[in-house]
């Protein structure tokens, strides 16, 4: 059989280079030539490269001729992974999973497939071997001896046993080990990483098979190889979370089935990972008599509201520059709401260190957690405690105002279901109706919380 002929092409101006160089002769750009399939290279057993995702010639239809199934969604049988795929596996759709090793990715794609009785599954791993997963299987007690399982790295025979298989779902472990014939770089490398997502992605498309792929990251956390790999898939989820705490969090960060942030929420144990139904109640501390630099604030991931604790210390420091330091929250918005907080609170923090942290791990990104910052960053340095019973939320704005954050009256009955009876909420939070039980103080400006407070 003939090799395949491989060219470099420039990703500045898309030109064709039949070697490598460091140089593009065209743009003169450095840097740029990625090797890339042939344009005349057959490719093996996906059909052509310009095909529709039904098998054949594409064609233009209108919007309303198109058809959808009804119901379209499988349930995974673990509630939260379903809650992060926006409500059940999609048929044809590709999710990409990220996170740190040893967080759980591929003990949770296990327990999927386990849980998937009906539909016919295929496990491909190229990094272990089948002994490992076998291992893992019983370790966990998971019922997967009809598991079928395949280990090859070659993303075009793997392609030949799943049209010979035919599964409706497939899981791939991981894509930084898969490598395509076309090429000729090891596997891993952008080129590689990018054609065999194509691959797969094509294959998932035209034969309705849900396909999972596992994907490394790197040191900043993001998923290793080319950015557009996560512009190819579906669905990107990612785990968070201490690999050697407990709890696990699998976060989705694009959906194009489902919201956009939902959250999942696990925990780490010796038969795997169980789904948390009210992550609320691991998140919240509840102290046995208040204490300084601690509120509670109501988050939102999702569709679900989430109630998290965010704890305070405030200390004197001897630098020359103190220290903003916060976990789970944004450093510079800290550093943005100590500034309002003197301007429009009196209280100067300029020789104080101050640490902020979000209790469970958990990473709040929403600006309602700007007034629960504040709140705790005041109760340490007074040394005097918030209390037991209150929680707050809300936008604090660079001119002292407060503002609104979506869905109020949702986290407020949440908040009462979990016992507390009063609120400091943004003055257009103000619930329409009241809420038995508790007692809610809307304010407008940082002056009139500070005042309540």
């Amino acid at each position: 059989m003939a090799k395949p002929r491989v060219q470099h092409q420039c990703t500045a101006c898309g030109a064709l280079s039949p070697k490598w160089a460091g140089q593009c002769p065209d743009c003169g750009a450095w840097n740029t030539l990625e090797e890339v399939a042939s344009r005349s290279a057959p490719i093996a057993a996906t059909g052509s490269r310009f095909a529709g995702y039904a098998g054949g010639p594409a064609q233009v239809k209108r919007l309303g001729e198109v058809t959808t199934e009804g119901d379209a969604r499988n349930t995974t049988g673990i509630s939260e992974l379903d809650r992060a795929l926006g409500g059940g596996l999609v048929q044809g759709s590709v999710v990409l999973i990220g996170g740190d090793p040893g967080i759980g990715k591929s003990t949770l794609l296990l327990q999927a497939l386990a849980t998937l009785p009906d539909l016919a599954s295929l496990y491909v791993t190229g990094e272990e071997s089948p002994e490992q997963v076998s291992l893992r299987g019983r370790r966990l007690g998971l019922p997967c001896d009809d598991l079928r399982l395949l280990t090859e790295t070659c993303v075009e025979r793997i392609i030949e046993h799943a049209q010979r298989e035919k599964p409706q779902v497939m899981v791939v472990d991981s894509i930084q080990t898969i490598h395509s014939e076309q090429l000729q770089s090891a596997p891993g490398s952008v080129a590689q990483v990018r054609e065999s997502a194509a691959v797969l992605v094509r294959y998932a498309k035209q034969t309705g098979t849900a396909v999972f792929i596992v994907g490394h990251v790197t040191k900043e956390g993001q998923i290793a190889g080319p950015r557009v790999l996560e512009h190819m898939v579906d669905t990107v989820l990612y785990f968070e979370g201490d690999p050697g705490g407990r709890y696990r969090v699998l976060r989705a960060v694009k959906n194009r089935f489902g919201a956009v942030n939902e959250l999942g929420v696990f925990a780490m144990l010796e038969t795997g990972l169980k789904p948390v139904s009210n992550p609320s109640a691991i998140f919240l501390s509840r102290h046995e008599e208040p204490v300084p630099g601690s509120v509670i604030m109501v988050t939102r991931e999702g569709t679900r509201p989430l109630m998290v604790e965010v704890q305070a210390l405030v200390a004197e420091s001897h630098a020359p520059q103190p220290r903003r330091v916060t976990v789970g929250l944004e450093q510079n918005r800290l550093a943005m709401l100590l500034a309002v907080l003197h301007r429009h609170g009196g209280l100067a923090l300029y020789d104080q260190d101050v640490f902020v942290n979000v209790v469970g791990g958990v990473r709040v990104t929403e600006t309602a957690a700007d007034l629960p910052m504040l709140l705790s960053a005041l109760s340490s340095f007074r040394d005097r405690p918030l209390p037991h019973e209150l929680v707050s939320f809300g936008e604090v704005g660079l001119a002292g105002e407060i503002r609104p954050v979506p869905n109020g009256e949702e986290r407020l009955r949440e908040a009462a279901k979990h016992g507390f009876t009063r609120a400091v909420v943004p003055a257009g939070n103000a619930p329409r109706k009241p809420i038995q039980g508790m007692e809610v103080t809307a304010a407008s400006r940082l002056s009139q919380v500070l005042d309540v407070i």
